[in-house]
């Protein structure tokens, strides 16, 4: 297939949903309860509701909206050590659009822009290492974010700093790992995940080899799929089939764009300039070993958190504000107290409202009608959706 329109055809999706029906069911009847597939990519959460796909699925399966959306899992005191650093003379903060949103415990960076500080968005980092040669005089920082999928950017432009000699540019660094986070969802004692839809973005860059942990240790079946309702729809279908006969196993749908052992030069430049931390904190999750990554010693002179004071303090969610259950599957988005009353994408409480491959956000922009469906079939399950807590464990990238 060649074309869009050929990963949107109607009918095909007709033949993969009477086939995913047909297992689902069948499985939900030996379990007892539907089927627990759990997509990763915050990616995939905005294409199901984009394309309506959650609507179409039957009772008997349950997709789990996972924590792959780097924005949304920002916690608040990595927000304020940001706007602490962007409000400092003579500094200029750069970032994505995204993260120019996220609130922190007073304020988020684009309430610090209206505010007086110098806070720019930039489509990527080498955005904001231009902006550096052009502003000699002023500190330049990047606020990075991202999983894997960012991470070659970062480090890239990095490299591209020390080559040219720009001494007035620094990163924040908040990059994160998938591999441990899947870990330590896994780890959760309580919990309830028959497979995984893998991300597609992030196995791109680190190929399809890392998760087979999940499948060996786990017993549970993970297919890296690609993002259009077809790609979806096909990735589903392809769990179930392992489910069905009892398989646990790696499986590539998404092979037009992801290599079995990921982007090598890509690999090359996120393993000169960064090591991982030992440990990070996750919005809604708690503090994961080995889950987030930092500049090493050779390249600290950019090391935003090493030029700069920040107040390194780990702020708790508002209590009305329930991102952090949403992120762990025990609820979802329409089911928040304050879900498109006091928390909308014009005034967000929490992350998963700001960022477009946020749950909350992807609710609200695509649902409508939509969750009144929702709310009805879920009336109907006999069983809940479980909350997952996860577990510290140590992990490697």
């Amino acid at each position: 297939m060649k074309y869009v329109d050929e990963f949107r055809d109607p009918e095909m999706a007709k033949v993969l949903l009477k086939e995913i029906t047909k297992i689902s069911d069948s499985l939900a009847k030996d379990l007892k309860r539907p089927v627990y597939i759990m997509e990763v990519c915050g990616g995939h959460t905005h294409s199901i509701f984009r394309y309506g796909i959650e609507n179409m699925l039957p009772d008997s399966l349950e997709l789990i909206h996972g924590p792959g959306c780097p924005v949304c899992v920002l916690p608040m005191g990595r927000v304020d050590d940001c706007v602490a650093i962007a409000e400092q003379e003579n500094v200029i903060m750069t970032t994505f659009g995204d993260a120019m949103r996220v609130p922190g415990s007073k304020r988020s960076l684009l309430q610090a822009k209206a505010l007086g500080a110098d806070v720019r968005m930039v489509y990527s980092p080498l955005d904001a290492l231009t902006i550096a040669k052009k502003n000699p005089d002023k500190e330049v920082v990047f606020f990075g974010l991202g999983f894997e999928t960012t991470m070659p950017s970062t480090a890239l432009t990095v490299l591209k700093a020390e080559a040219d000699g720009i001494k007035n540019f620094s990163l924040f660094c908040n990059h994160i790992t998938i591999i441990p986070t899947i870990k330590a969802v896994l780890d959760s004692p309580d919990l309830q995940l028959d497979g995984f839809l893998g991300p597609g973005h992030v196995s791109m860059v680190i190929g399809n080899q890392p998760y087979n942990f999940i499948a060996e240790h786990y017993q549970r079946p993970v297919v890296v799929a690609g993002f259009e309702p077809l790609d979806i729809l096909q990735s589903l279908w392809m769990v179930l089939k392992q489910l069905n006969v009892g398989e646990a196993r790696i499986e590539n749908q998404y092979n037009r764009v992801v290599p079995e052992r990921g982007n090598k030069m890509a690999l090359t430049a996120i393993s000169r300039v960064f090591e991982l931390r030992q440990f990070f904190e996750w919005r809604g999750l708690g503090s994961i070993d080995n889950s987030g990554v930092q500049l090493n010693a050779q390249y600290a002179a950019y090391d935003a958190e090493k030029k700069f004071v920040t107040p390194s303090v780990v702020i708790a969610d508002p209590k009305s504000c329930q991102c952090g259950e949403v992120l762990k599957g025990a609820i979802k988005p329409w089911q928040c107290k304050v879900y498109g009353k006091a928390c909308t994408p014009e005034t967000p409480l929490g992350a998963l409202m700001v960022s477009s491959e946020g749950a909350c956000a992807a609710y609200f922009q695509y649902g409508g009608a939509r969750i009144e469906n929702m709310q009805a079939k879920q009336s109907q399950q006999t069983t809940p959706i479980i909350p997952i807590h996860p577990v510290i464990e140590e992990a490697n990238l």
